[in-house]
């Protein structure tokens, strides 16, 4: 009975862990995912680029949020291939999020397991 138990806790704990640390990096994956896909959406529908970048961060912060993560920890660039919000041309979001290992205080020290990145791209309508 005993080294069932102790076997049992030496192999369950880690195989846990393993789950839970694998469901936070999918976890952040679909965030970013999400994040720089909305982000683009979001800039392209915009009147004016000032409005837009700031209406893209907003929706990019909140996708991240849904996941759980801290949206102070979003790094976001959006290129245009021509000048922004001009009819027929690309903006590009890019959107890295860090993925804090679970369970880990965070005191100063890199908590951080990895880092997802995700890129989307949308075109501006021609006639909109």
């Amino acid at each position: 009975m005993l080294e069932f138990v102790v076997l049992g806790l030496l192999l369950l704990v880690p195989m846990v862990y393993i789950i839970i640390t694998a469901s936070q990096l999918q976890g952040g994956s679909f965030a970013v995912v999400g994040a720089a896909d909305q982000a683009a959406k979001v800039y392209v529908a915009a009147e004016a680029p000032g409005e837009a970048e700031a209406l893209a961060r907003r929706a990019a912060a909140v996708a991240v949020a849904d996941f759980g993560f801290d949206p102070a920890t979003l790094d976001m660039s959006i290129s245009c291939s021509e000048a922004c919000l001009t009819p027929g041309s690309f903006v590009t979001v890019d959107v890295t999020v860090p993925v804090p290992l679970p369970f880990v205080p965070r005191f100063g020290g890199n908590s951080t397991m990895g880092v997802v990145h995700s890129t989307s791209t949308q075109i501006v309508e021609r006639f909109g």
